[in-house]
């Protein structure tokens, strides 16, 4: 062996002991225990030859020495703006510094920073080939915990997306790199496109090849689509891939629901590409494909990359997709498998959880609660949520998992006046109980006034002279209630058949109890 070739064969074993120093002290770490230096995802990549070119998160720092700024708020009150950096380097989101700022007025996300040194901040997209401007996300609509920590992801509801065409340092043409984001698998819809990643910089469709994203959602492009989703998939322009022949090739993938999902996409450029999943709360990550580009149609072999970075739309912002975002990556390089692998144990470590920090059964907001009919006929039927549609369902100990988690609701501050509440879905974060024409539907939060009033719920002492009565806080003389089974905000008296005198103080009255799910 020649000295050059014994110096590479040092310098790999270094990286490689590197690397699987990092990997157990990921493994052994317990979700919220403060970063140690050195094991972040960024600097797991980078110990591994790829070292991030872009790195996006509203809930922690990427690199163990980052202490900069994660994303601005702007309020709607006089338009200011501020940044949200984190409470030290390599740590957790200053959600309270957030908290604060909006205090009383409501706030959209403005930018996303980049982390890395290239700058690659993520701004409102323009207008493209499909859709026009698009909107910031809400900044307050998905509290969630890390590293024990309240912070805040980012809720798409649609119309809403990040992007950035003058990059540096990420790959174009048939360069290769690897990307990975952490999502929601219960905040999802089949429209297009759920993306972040590789994408033109015209804001265009320019054919076969010239994107490179995650997608995550239920857009089944090419069959078979196994099982109901949501599905990670490689956003490669005019196709959502799950293999080289477009469907799925792997019968045992049918979706991940995880409330956290690792989304993890990795391609060289020329003839590779590969698509992995995993639980962000546990657990390590599953390959579902890992093989040749797609050939037939062509374009995709050799890749067309051109360098812009999406996120939440596709790649001639395509802008009617929902859902939720808390971190995400791009390196320059082909990740190496024991790579990803480490930065899964890390995403583990973090510990992001659900956002309920006080104790249950309250109307304090944080809290878990499920609402309980008080009228005679119905004392065991729960609000829930059906086929996005607001019921009430008779729910016992015996229901299934499903039911139980459907009538299950986080207590918010309400999203239009802090003195009232709004209810968020259990097990949909970031849709929320709203009214709409006066019935009642689950939907995501759109940041938007109008949606901001309709979901909000001023309490009062039960119209029964007990419980507690919920008064619409933009039709304050309607309530809500239940009228066959089904939820309206409703008067006493009018011409709607939901508005009925009858049992309307009773059916007005709801008991706040324990979650039937924590």
């Amino acid at each position: 062996m020649n000295r050059s070739r014994l110096a590479r064969w040092k310098r790999t074993l270094l990286c490689a002991a590197a690397l699987v120093a990092l990997v157990l002290g990921n493994v052994v770490g317990t979700p919220g225990e403060s970063q140690a230096a050195g094991s972040l995802p960024c600097d797991i990549y980078a110990s591994a030859g790829t070292p991030c070119v872009a790195a996006h998160s509203t809930t922690r720092a990427l690199f163990a020495s980052y202490g900069g700024r994660l994303y601005q708020v702007r309020r709607a009150s006089n338009g200011a703006t501020r940044d949200i950096g984190v409470l030290g380097a390599g740590g957790y989101a200053d959600a309270a510094a957030q908290d604060a700022f909006c205090a009383g007025t409501t706030c959209v996300i403005t930018i996303i920073y980049d982390q890395s040194s290239r700058h690659n901040d993520l701004t409102p997209a323009p207008p493209g080939g499909v859709g026009g401007q698009d909107d910031p996300v809400p900044a307050d609509a998905l509290p969630v915990t890390a590293g024990g920590h309240t912070v805040y992801g980012a809720s798409f509801s649609g119309r809403m997306g990040y992007r950035d065409n003058s990059t540096s340092g990420v790959a174009t043409g048939s360069r290769p790199e690897g990307m990975y984001m952490v999502a929601s698998g219960t905040h999802f819809n089949s429209s297009c496109c759920f993306d972040y990643g590789n994408a033109e910089t015209n804001n265009l469709d320019n054919g076969n090849g010239h994107m490179d994203a995650i997608y995550f959602g239920t857009l089944c492009w090419f069959s078979p689509c196994n099982g109901s989703g949501p599905w990670v998939m490689a956003d490669l322009e005019n196709g959502l891939f799950q293999s080289n022949t477009g469907g799925s090739q792997n019968s045992a993938y049918t979706g991940n629901r995880s409330p956290f999902a690792t989304a993890m996409l990795k391609n060289n450029g020329t003839n590779f590409f590969a698509i992995k999943d995993g639980n962000g709360q546990s657990g390590g990550l599953s390959t579902r494909y890992s093989g040749a580009l797609p050939t037939s149609p062509s374009g995709y072999s050799p890749m067309r990359k051109e360098g812009a970075i999406i996120l939440g739309i596709g790649g001639d912002n395509s802008n009617t997709a929902i859902g939720s975002f808390f971190e995400g990556v791009m390196t320059s390089g082909l990740p190496t498998d024991a790579a990803e692998n480490a930065v899964q144990a890390n995403i583990v470590s973090v510990g992001y959880g659900g956002p309920s920090p006080v104790a249950a059964g309250t109307l304090t907001p944080g809290s878990t609660i499920s609402l309980r009919a008080t009228t005679a006929c119905c004392t065991t039927r729960y609000v829930r949520h059906q086929n996005d549609g607001a019921v009430t369902s008779a729910i016992s100990s015996g229901s299934s998992s499903l039911d139980k988690n459907d009538a299950t609701w986080i207590v918010r501050r309400g999203l239009a006046k802090d003195s009232c509440v709004s209810f968020e879905s259990r097990n949909y974060p970031g849709d929320f109980l709203r009214h709409y024409n006066f019935q009642l539907y689950r939907q995501p939060m759109d940041g938007t006034s109008q949606f901001r009033a309709d979901a909000t719920f001023c309490p009062q002492t039960g119209q029964s002279g007990s419980g507690t009565s919920f008064a619409s806080y933009n039709y304050p003389d309607r309530f809500l209630r239940h009228y066959d089974n089904t939820l309206y905000i409703a008067g006493n008296g009018g011409s709607h058949t939901f508005d009925a005198s009858a049992n309307w103080a009773a059916d007005v009255s709801w008991a706040v109890t324990s979650p039937w799910v924590s």
